[in-house]
């Protein structure tokens, strides 16, 4: 079941992501875009909240971090005018090589200063 739920998340995140994207490419109005948006917001809440679990850790591990990283970039958004689409570009990178990073960066904590984690992901496929 949270195999199925985390890749039932992932494929709406993405298709969400996909929209809004596009719809910044062909400067489609924001209102417009607001269901994408907090589509991509909601999805992207709950794949952290599946990745981290009871896990605090999960924050300051590599892939927490990026995950982080890319909030905060997104959390730009509004004050970069004309540079919404290079802003969610890097978000798209940040996401797919934080995705496909090997495990000793992944699960590095950046606290602790070592591998923390080294198990099977929430989403059931290794991490």
């Amino acid at each position: 079941m949270t195999r199925a739920l985390n890749i039932t998340l992932r494929t709406l995140h993405i298709a969400a992501m996909a929209v809004l994207v596009g719809g910044v490419a062909f400067d489609v109005a924001p209102q417009r875009l607001s269901v994408d948006i907090w589509l991509t917001v909601a999805t992207g809440v709950a794949l952290a909240a599946m990745e981290a679990g009871p896990r605090l850790t999960w924050f300051h591990e590599g892939r927490g971090v990026m995950t982080l990283v890319k909030v905060a970039l997104l959390c730009a958004m509004p004050m970069v005018g004309t540079h919404r689409l290079p802003l969610l570009l890097v978000v798209i990178g940040i996401g797919s090589v934080a995705s496909h990073m090997p495990r000793r960066f992944r699960h590095y904590s950046l606290l602790s200063r070592r591998v923390i984690h080294d198990y099977p992901s929430p989403g059931g496929g290794s991490a």
